[in-house]
Parts: C-alpha cells; sequence; structure tokens
C-alpha cells in the first residue's frame, strides 16, 4: 500500500511539488506575524527595554544571516574558476533540496518554541526570534533560489509562482481557524492548534523534499555513468568558459554596488518590506480601536481570513497580467492602486465603517500581492548578475541573500517606528497595562484620540510608502527590450534541448 502510494506521488508534476512547498510555509509563518507580538506583550508581560533589545539584536541577525547562509550556498559558483562546467543545474536543484529537507523540519520546531514559556519573557523573545529567522531563511533561500535555477524564461517561472500563489492561499486558511483559538486569558487551545501546525508543516517537508530528491537524482545519477550533459533544466557550460580568478566577498559586493538595478530594486523593496510588516503587526490593533465596537467578531475573523487568503488568490490574476503586461507596469499599477486607495480613505475619514474595513482588507491585500511579485523581478536581476559579471553559474541564493540583507531590516523597524508613532501622537503605550499610558516618554501637549490616532496611522504610512516606492522604482530599468536582451543572452547559455517545466 505504502509503495502504491508512493508510485502515485511521483507522478506529480515537479511545478506542484515546488508550490506545494509555500503551503507548508505558509501555514505557519502567517500564525507567527499575527500572534507573536501581541503573545509576548500581553501574554508573557514582556518589558519595553526587552522588547526593544530583542528586536534590535533580531534586527542584525535578520539582516546578516541571508547573506551569510546565501554565500555559504553558492560561494563555490563564484570561486571556481570551472564550475559553470562541473556543476550542472539539476546537481545545484539536488543541493537545495537537501537543504530543504533539514531546515524545514528545524523551521516547524523553531515555530513552537514561541508559545510556550520557558524562561524569562526577555530571553525567551530574543532565542526565539533568532532561532526561528535563521531557519525560515534557510527555507526561503533555497525555495526562492529554485525559482531563478528551475526556469528562466518569464512565462516558466510565472507557472513556478502561479503554484506557490496557490499553495500559499490554501496555507492562510490557518489564520482563519487561529481567530477561532486565539485566547489571551486561555493558552492551551491556541498551543494545541499550533503544534498541529507545526506536525502538518514537517510531515509535508519531510515528503515533498523526499519526492524531489528521488526525481531529480534519478536524472543526475545515469548522466554521471553515461558522462553525457543533463538535458532537463539545465544550464550547463556557461559561454564565458575562460579561466578566471576566484571571486571573494568583497569583489562580489563591488560588482553588487555598481549593479544600478540591484541598488533602486532593494531600496523599493525596503520599503515593501516595511509596510508589509507594519500592516501584519498592526492589523490586530487596528481591528481593535478601530472597528471592535462597530462590528461582530465574525465580521472581524473574516476580515482577517480574507486579508491573509485574498493576496494569493489576487496573485494569480496578477501574474496573468505580468504575462501580458510585464511585471515592471504591474508593480507600478499596484504603487498608485496603494496610493490612491489611501488618499480616499483619508478624505473619507475614520467614521465611514464599511468604507473603512475595505480599505483594512484590501489594504493589506495589495500590499501582500505586490511582495508575492517581487521575486519574479529577483530572479530577472539574477539573470542580469548573471551576464553583466559573466558569470559559470548563476548565484541565485547569493542574490537573494544580498537583497534580504538590505530589505529585512523593514521587518524590524515596522513594530519599532508603529508602536512609537502612536506613543507620539496618542500617548498610547502598548506596554502598559492601562490602555494609555500614565507618562508617555514622548506624549504629546495635546494628545490625538487613540482612534483617530490609529487612522491616521493606517492611512498615513501606505501614502508615505508608497511615494518612496513610485520614486525609486522609476528608476529601475530592467524591462522592456533591456530585460529580453538580458534573458536571450542567459538562454543562450542553456543547452539548445531543455523540457518545458510544465512538461517536468
Amino acid at each position: 500500500m505504502g509503495r502504491r502510494v508512493w508510485g502515485l506521488c511521483q507522478g506529480i508534476p515537479t511545478a506542484v511539488l515546488y508550490g506545494s512547498l509555500a503551503l507548508f510555509v505558509s501555514i505557519l509563518h502567517n500564525v507567527f506575524l499575527l500572534y507573536y507580538v501581541d503573545t509576548f506583550v500581553s501574554v508573557y508581560k514582556i518589558d519595553k527595554l526587552s522588547f526593544w533589545v530583542g528586536e534590535t539584536v533580531f534586527l542584525i541577525w535578520n539582516s546578516l544571516n541571508d547573506p551569510l547562509f546565501g554565500w555559504l550556498s553558492d560561494r563555490s559558483f563564484l570561486s571556481s574558476p570551472h564550475s559553470g562546467s562541473q556543476i550542472t543545474s539539476p546537481e545545484v536543484v539536488l543541493k537545495r533540496l537537501q537543504a530543504l529537507s533539514r531546515s524545514g523540519p528545524l523551521f516547524a520546531l523553531s515555530f513552537l518554541a514561541f508559545w510556550v514559556a520557558w524562561t524569562w519573557p526577555g530571553l525567551q523573545f530574543l532565542i526565539c526570534l533568532c532561532l526561528y529567522d535563521g531557519f525560515l531563511t534557510v527555507v526561503d533561500l533555497n525555495h526562492n533560489a529554485l525559482l531563478a535555477d528551475l526556469a528562466v524564461s518569464a512565462h516558466d517561472r510565472t507557472r513556478l509562482n502561479f503554484h506557490t500563489s496557490l499553495f500559499s492561499a490554501i496555507g492562510s486558511v490557518s489564520v482563519f481557524l487561529s481567530y477561532s483559538f486565539w485566547n489571551k486569558e486561555d493558552f492551551y487551545s491556541f498551543r494545541i492548534f499550533c503544534v498541529t501546525l507545526a506536525a502538518l508543516s514537517m510531515l509535508g517537508f519531510f515528503v515533498v523534499s523526499r519526492l524531489l530528491q528521488h526525481r531529480f537524482q534519478s536524472e543526475v545519477q545515469p548522466c554521471k555513468t553515461e558522462s553525457q550533459p543533463l538535458t532537463e533544466l539545465s544550464i550547463g557550460q556557461a559561454p564565458f568558459t575562460s579561466a578566471e580568478k576566484p571571486v571573494t566577498l568583497g569583489e562580489y559586493l563591488k560588482q553588487l554596488s555598481r549593479h544600478k538595478n540591484f541598488m533602486w530594486f532593494v531600496s523599493m523593496n525596503l520599503v515593501q518590506v516595511f509596510h508589509c510588516h507594519f500592516n501584519n503587526n498592526f492589523f490586530p490593533l487596528f481591528l481593535e480601536h478601530l472597528l471592535s465596537d462597530r462590528i461582530s467578531a465574525s465580521t472581524g475573523s473574516f476580515l482577517l481570513g480574507i486579508s491573509y487568503i485574498a493576496p494569493h488568490l489576487n496573485n494569480l490574476y496578477f501574474l496573468t497580467l505580468c504575462q501580458r503586461l510585464g511585471v515592471y507596469q504591474v508593480v507600478r499599477g499596484l504603487f498608485m492602486l496603494k496610493l490612491g486607495l489611501s488618499v480616499a480613505m483619508l478624505l473619507a475619514g475614520a467614521d465611514q465603517i464599511y468604507l473603512l474595513c475595505i480599505f483594512i482588507a484590501s489594504n493589506r491585500v495589495f500590499t501582500e500581492g505586490t511582495c508575492k511579485l517581487l521575486n519574479l523581478v529577483i530572479t530577472d536581476l539574477v539573470d542580469e548578475d548573471f551576464v553583466m559579471n559573466r558569470r559559470q553559474q548563476a548565484a541565485s541564493a547569493l542574490l537573494f541573500g544580498m537583497v534580504a540583507l538590505v530589505t529585512k531590516p523593514g521587518q524590524t523597524f515596522a513594530p519599532l517606528i508603529g508602536t512609537w508613532l502612536l506613543c507620539l501622537y496618542t500617548g498610547y503605550d502598548i506596554f502598559e497595562r492601562n490602555s494609555v499610558a500614565e507618562a508617555p516618554i514622548a506624549a504629546p501637549a495635546l494628545p490625538v484620540p487613540l482612534r483617530q490616532g490609529c487612522f491616521y496611522l493606517l492611512v498615513f504610512v501606505p501614502i508615505s510608502c508608497a511615494l518612496l516606492q513610485l520614486l525609486a522604482w522609476s528608476r529601475f530599468t530592467l524591462h522592456g527590450r533591456r530585460l529580453q536582451n538580458i534573458k536571450t543572452l542567459r538562454q543562450s547559455a542553456q543547452h539548445s534541448h531543455l523540457i518545458d517545466v510544465k512538461a517536468i
């Protein structure tokens, strides 16, 4: 019976298996983003100093671990003068799958460490954040790098991203369920819920990574014995085969500093990461102080769930637009839409409850939807880096890591800047057990009412982000004819008899 099931699983397309890995991340990560701050502040009663120290250390670790793990993963592609002839793309894919099979279950275990108080809150906050983010980084880097390693054409990468979005949407169901179990006074049910999610994630990572490893191992071994180049998903011998001296980390950083499109992209993406995590961290606060007394609990649960599921479903439509208009135009349109909706909500005011419900949900939907598309832009940057610097192999994980080095600080800045602004303009301090701090450090002379302050925070943050992003995005040139030329040069490095990703 077991062999029969295993045989049936072998028939699942690679693109579907690749996308399913996103399911086992999203069922945990969405819950983490939504509840980790509230858990430590409201349940474990962490003090303000410990929270800020933990977030500051996390900021440093969160920024450095991506390029560190990316360098450890891809340094051989830069250092070996003949790496293009020694390492084929299927072997690179197999290496990334082996990393996923190890780090995926460990990522699920680190998720569980948040929901049980096992030491002093400040120390637990620091250890849990660093462990969780470390394993999440390894999972994300290898999964995202596979997007660039499995395909080069925009069509095939869009197809892979389509499956990722589909499974991420399914994984967002955990947010709907979490609202039913979340109870600050009785944490037991929520802990059982988290254990169940972690067990499902561990099992999924183990099974899917084994399936993919078996598939690519079966392709690598015969070709090694026959001494023939691999034809499936192979980049193979690059066109730039002259011997080169090893590329050091310093030289690689200099190359990136001269990569203008990379610099403009990370500037824009830093703001995007900040806005995404600002929405995640303050969504419960906005629901509580803007809508809780005007909508039912079931409506709040629906808004919460739809704000996590809709971005992935919307992304399925956005991906079809990307095939017709290009990623650049779609992302630019989303920035303009974010700006327009925020200005309209500001003019309408906080008393328009139905408009407020729609805006709170749509703000998160379009912001998260943009984030889901940006991996396609990074894969284009991988192609441009490959061509500009005459790489023997595309260092996809390393480039994803360098993007994260610059942009991930936005993840830490979001709760810090958000809580500071809220305290500055309203006198409300989330670390105080009473609703309003008795003596906030930076309390205004005439504090804005809490509800009005939350509303201003809700609309002015996306307005500011959209303006900064439109400015940076207007300087990004990797689209249109230039992008087509880059992809043509990258594809010329491939063997002429590649198999389409849909047929894998």
